[in-house]
C-alpha cells in the first residue's frame, strides 16, 4: 500500500460556523459531481489521496488554508455531499473524527448489506491503515481522525489526521489503495511535512525488513522466555538516545499481549500488527528484544520527503522545487476555476455532460 502524502499543520480548535459549512457541502458536492462525471469515480479518489489537491479544495471551499481543522472539515464536507449525489455516482465516505471513527466497519456494512457488496476488504483496509499509522509509524502523533472513501467496485482511499498536543500540530496521511503492495514495508507515495521529526520508529521502512521478520519470530516463541528476556533488558542502562525507556512498558500487560500473541501465532508482521490489542509499546518492546538478541538496529528516521510549502527564494529552508511549484498552481488554478462557476451554469453544465455521456 502507498500513501500519497503526509502534511504537518498547527493544531486549532473550534468548528466551521454553520452557515459556512453548509455552503462547503453544496460546494463539494458540485466539484464531486463534475468530477466524476468528467474523469470518473476512480479520478475522484486519486484527487482526495493527492495532499496538494486536497489543501486546494479545502480553499476553495472557504476554509482556514493551514490549519488541522481542514482536513476533519472537508472531509466532513465530502461526506455530507456524497449522502445526497453517493447512491448516483457509485462513490461513498465513511468514518470522521473521534466516536465516529470507531464507528468506521459498522457503516461499511450497513453500505454493504444496502448494495450486496463485500465490505470485508475495506475494514480490513481501514483497520490496517489506522495501525500503521499509529503503530508501525510512531512519530508521535495519536490518530484522531479517519475516513475511507470508496467506490461501488471497491477502490478506495483513506485520509486520517493524527495530533501532537505538546507541539501543538497534527499531521494528516493519505493512503491510495490501488498502489497497495504492502501494508507494512515502505508504503509512502509522498510524505509532505512541514519538518521532519529528528527521532522516529519506522518499523515501515525498508531498512526495517529483520527488525519485521525477527519481531514475527519472537511472537512464536514461548511468552516466559520472552519475558524473561525483557526482565534482563529491564535491568540494563539504556542510551539516553534510545527510543525506549523500560518505565514505559508496563510488565504485566506487556505479559499477557506476549501470551495473546503467542496463541495467535502470526505468519508475517502485518498479521502481527492487526491483532487486538498489540499497540505501540508491545511493538516497541519487540523491536527492542529484537535488537538486543539479533543486532538488527529498526529506522529511526522519519519518512517525511518534503515539505509541505514550496520552499525560499535564499534557499532557505531549501530551494525552490519549480516543478511542484508548477504543479501546484495548475491544481489550484483548476480548483478555482471550477468555484467560479456560477450555480445556474453549473446546473447547465451539468446537464450538458450527462446527455453527452448518455449519447456515447
Amino acid at each position: 500500500m502507498q500513501k500519497t502524502g503526509i502534511a504537518h499543520l498547527p493544531l486549532h480548535g473550534g468548528k466551521a460556523p454553520a452557515w459556512l459549512f453548509q455552503r462547503m457541502v453544496k460546494l463539494a458536492r458540485e466539484i464531486l459531481y463534475i468530477l466524476c462525471l468528467e474523469y470518473g469515480r476512480k479520478e475522484v479518489l486519486h484527487r482526495i489521496s493527492d495532499p496538494f489537491w486536497f489543501q486546494a479544495l479545502g480553499c476553495v471551499l472557504g476554509f482556514d488554508w493551514h490549519s488541522s481543522g481542514i482536513t476533519t472539515t472537508v472531509c466532513g464536507a465530502i461526506k455530507e455531499a456524497l449522502k445526497d449525489v453517493g447512491k448516483e455516482l457509485g462513490i461513498f465516505a465513511v468514518g470522521g473524527k473521534g466516536k465516529t471513527a470507531i464507528k468506521t466497519p459498522i457503516e461499511l456494512d450497513r453500505i454493504g448489506n444496502f448494495f450486496s457488496l463485500n465490505v470485508f476488504p475495506l475494514i480490513y483496509a481501514s483497520r490496517l491503515t489506522a495501525k500503521v499509522d499509529n503503530v508501525a509509524l510512531q512519530d508521535g502523533y495519536q490518530l484522531y481522525h479517519h475516513s475511507l472513501f470508496f467506490t461501488i467496485e471497491g477502490q478506495w482511499c483513506v485520509v486520517q489526521q493524527g495530533m501532537n498536543p505538546m507541539l501543538k500540530y497534527a499531521r494528516r496521511y493519505h493512503w491510495l489503495g490501488e498502489r497497495v503492495k504492502s501494508f507494512v514495508c515502505e508504503p509512502h507515495y509522498a510524505i509532505c511535512a512541514e519538518k521532519k521529526e529528528a527521532f522516529v520508529l519506522n518499523l515501515v521502512a525498508k531498512r526495517s525488513e529483520a527488525t519485521r521478520q525477527n519481531s514475527v519470530v519472537l511472537s512464536q516463541e514461548n511468552p516466559e522466555k520472552i519475558y524473561k528476556q525483557w526482565e534482563k533488558i529491564s535491568v540494563l542502562k539504556l542510551p539516553s538516545r534510545h527510543y525506549l525507556l523500560t518505565k514505559d512498558i508496563n510488565p504485566q500487560r506487556l505479559k499477557r499481549n506476549l501470551i495473546k500473541v503467542y496463541h495467535t501465532s502470526p505468519k508475517d508482521f502485518e498479521t502481527l500488527l492487526s491483532i487486538k490489542g498489540v499497540g505501540p509499546k508491545t511493538i516497541r518492546a519487540l523491536a527492542l528484544i529484537s535488537e538486543i538478541i539479533y543486532g538488527a538496529k529498526p529506522s529511526f528516521k522519519d519518512p517525511a520527503r518534503f515539505a509541505f510549502a514550496h520552499g525560499g527564494k535564499d534557499g532557505h529552508p531549501y530551494p525552490v522545487n519549480r516543478k511542484i511549484y508548477d504543479q501546484s498552481i495548475e491544481i489550484l488554478k483548476e480548483a478555482v476555476n471550477l468555484s467560479k462557476i456560477g450555480y445556474s451554469e453549473k446546473i447547465k453544465a451539468l446537464k450538458r455532460l450527462h446527455n453527452f455521456y448518455r449519447g456515447m
